[in-house]
């Protein structure tokens, strides 16, 4: 069996964000950036998977990344927790979700992984789209928002949040499967797997050679720093307070 598990490289949420002057996007020059959270979560997930597989066969885990060379380090992240290969589609363009998806397409079809896991949304524009489009473009089953998975039934049994709440579907394989937060909670890489990371080779693939348009059809026409109004008002007595959210 052959999971691939999609990695994104987002900024650390853990810091000041701060927006261009002219409001063209993010100011990115001094960020610290970090492999996706959700996406963390769907490799722990396919980690989960393998460890608690009966079956007795190989579970091969391969992470899949599309973006600059600087993917490495969040791939290589992705391999300090257990993944057994990395795979970066090398490309500087900016891409939309759409393209992304296409590109994943491209991957599977190469790889043919029986399952892929995704992080249901990256944390830098909480698109919530790649899995849904790679799903279609696939022609695959989905399970979305995923808080628990199991194999059996058709192939898998994923409860799914919802706003409703949790809501059990059964998917077969291949499927995509994108993860929510309480899945799992993620596992540290040891010092030792950090270091044996390091060294493993990563697969170069050149966007060009997927044969797929990188013309954005998504277009980010300004963006605003978020200004807080909070304010501090010491009261007296309760009666203070009454006045104020009594309607």
């Amino acid at each position: 069996m052959k999971i691939l598990v999609t990695c994104k490289r987002v900024p650390d949420t853990d810091q000041k964000i701060h927006v261009k002057e002219d409001g063209s996007g993010i100011d990115d020059s001094n960020l610290a950036y970090v492999l996706n959270p959700f996406d963390a979560i769907a490799v722990e997930e396919a980690l989960r998977i393998r460890e608690e597989d009966k079956s007795g066969d190989e579970i091969q885990i391969v992470a899949v990344g599309v973006g600059t060379t600087d993917y490495e380090a969040e791939l290589r992240t992705a391999l300090a927790m257990g993944a057994d290969r990395a795979i970066l589609v090398e490309n500087s363009t900016l891409m939309d979700p759409w393209t992304v998806a296409n590109t994943i397409a491209a991957v599977v079809e190469r790889e043919l992984p029986d399952l892929v896991l995704m992080g249901k949304q990256a944390v830098d524009d909480d698109a919530n789209q790649t899995g849904q489009f790679l799903a279609a473009l696939l022609q695959w089953p989905q399970a979305t928002f995923a808080s628990k998975i199991e194999f059996g039934g058709l192939g898998l049994r994923v409860a799914r949040e919802t706003d409703q709440g949790i809501e059990e579907i059964e998917v077969p394989l291949p499927a995509v499967v994108t993860a929510d937060l309480r899945l799992n909670e993620p596992r540290y890489a040891s010092l030792p797997s950090i270091l044996k990371a390091r060294k493993k080779e990563i697969e170069i693939i050149p966007h060009a050679d997927l044969q797929i348009d990188v013309a954005t059809q998504l277009e980010v026409l300004s963006m605003k720093s978020e200004i807080s109004q909070r304010s501090c008002v010491m009261l007296e007595d309760v009666n203070s307070l009454m006045e104020i959210i009594s309607p």
